[in-house]
């Protein structure tokens, strides 16, 4: 009865309304990879006025090619105090303001300038060399949608239309929690049997890489009843919990039980049909979500990108797109037919062709993750890629 991931998180998604995020106001030079929480218009048209697209002279296109006198010279900044006759063109530096009565711009080095006059060789089209009024944007346009996660460019875009005060959504607190016995410190030299706890701080980097707070919650021993006491309380300051470890089939797994112990609607999901991270557990506690990813490393870090990251989109008030690209493998795959197999990989660009080497599938190692810049997505319906296939790849955050 396992689901593939696609159907795990739809199954997910259908179930538990996540809260929608509170909506905020910050400074435009902190609102860079914040999510826009309203849709932005153009207060204006764009450029409010005819510009010019390069170093030249204004002029009326019907007067070349032929002999024009020299009006004067366009300050930036500044407008043609008026109409510009026939016969007559005006120096205009790029982004200058097209005088009235100009409808054209040529070109200082398609020009010959001489004596107070410029000769314009060549036929030269009406418009040509002009940005016309609100070509970039008109006057209530949407200029920026709302749930569009900011980057710089949106920012100069914010800028150009005097935003200020960005309405963003507020980044939604996760808390995160590990889980087991053997879990020491980083700081702790561990003895035989335990293991330093490296799953919570490459989960935190990419939650708050997704966009969220992080809240550490301490780590829960095995002792009956306490992960359900730690995460009711990471869940009474948190607007949602993921914790490592303790998903698998076992006697002394205990995320599933923990989880439902706290109320409806419970496990949602719990296992899926993919390599690595089938004991991966869906929740939700009110429209909190709570996600149980494996203990190991690998496969913690993999899940958290490949099928709880919508999740995550959606506490941030985002839309979800995978960032992925297309790359030739230079070794093969091998899967398990009916399985999606997430292929740790090394991307390498070879003369331009990117190509992607495959990395051993061990859940439990560390450093082959670390050596990794995304992850070949093998579909169920596919045995085995060889050499030479192209394949997509996500990559990681």
């Amino acid at each position: 009865n396992l689901l593939s991931p696609h159907d795990a998180i739809a199954t997910f998604l259908a179930r538990v309304s996540v809260a929608a995020p509170v909506v905020e106001h910050c400074a435009l030079d902190d609102a860079f990879g914040r999510v826009l929480a309203r849709d932005v218009v153009a207060d204006r048209d764009y450029p409010a006025a005819p510009r010019s697209a390069m170093d030249g002279f204004a002029m009326h296109a019907g007067d070349a090619p032929g002999d024009l006198r020299v009006a004067g010279e366009i300050a930036m900044g500044a407008a043609w105090p008026a109409p510009l006759a026939r016969g007559f063109a005006v120096r205009i530096p790029t982004g200058g303001i097209v005088p009235e009565g100009a409808d054209a711009v040529v070109p200082i080095e398609d020009a010959e300038l001489r004596d107070g006059s410029v000769r314009v060789p060549e036929r030269i089209l009406r418009g040509e060399n002009v940005n016309e009024r609100g070509c970039d944007m008109r006057e209530g346009e949407l200029a920026l949608a709302h749930a569009t996660r900011l980057t710089a460019p949106h920012l100069g875009l914010l800028a150009t239309l005097g935003v200020t005060r960005v309405p963003v959504f507020a980044r939604p607190r996760i808390a995160v929690l590990s889980s087991g016995d053997e879990l020491v410190p980083p700081d702790a030299d561990p003895a035989i049997g335990q293991i330093r706890d490296s799953n919570r701080y490459a989960i935190a980097a990419t939650l708050r890489a997704m966009g969220a707070e992080i809240v550490h919650e301490p780590t829960v021993n095995d002792e009956p009843g306490a992960l359900t006491r730690a995460l009711a309380g990471a869940l009474q300051h948190a607007d949602a919990a993921i914790v490592t470890g303790g998903s698998s089939v076992g006697e002394r797994d205990q995320t599933p039980a923990a989880i439902a112990a706290l109320g409806t609607p419970g496990v949602i999901v719990h296992g899926l049909r993919v390599k690595p991270g089938k004991p991966t557990v869906l929740a939700a506690v009110g429209s909190k979500p709570v996600i149980g990813l494996p203990g190991n490393p690998t496969s913690a870090v993999v899940i958290l990108q490949a099928v709880a990251a919508p999740i995550i989109a959606a506490l941030c008030g985002r839309r979800f797109a995978r960032e992925t690209l297309n790359a030739t493998l230079d070794g093969e795959v091998r899967s398990r037919p009916g399985w999606t197999w997430y292929v740790p990989v090394e991307l390498r660009d070879e003369g331009g062709r990117v190509t992607a080497h495959p990395l051993p599938l061990r859940s439990s190692t560390v450093s082959v993750i670390a050596r990794a810049q995304g992850y070949a997505i093998v579909p169920e319906e596919i045995e085995a890629y060889p050499a030479g296939t192209t394949v997509t790849v996500a990559r990681f955050i």
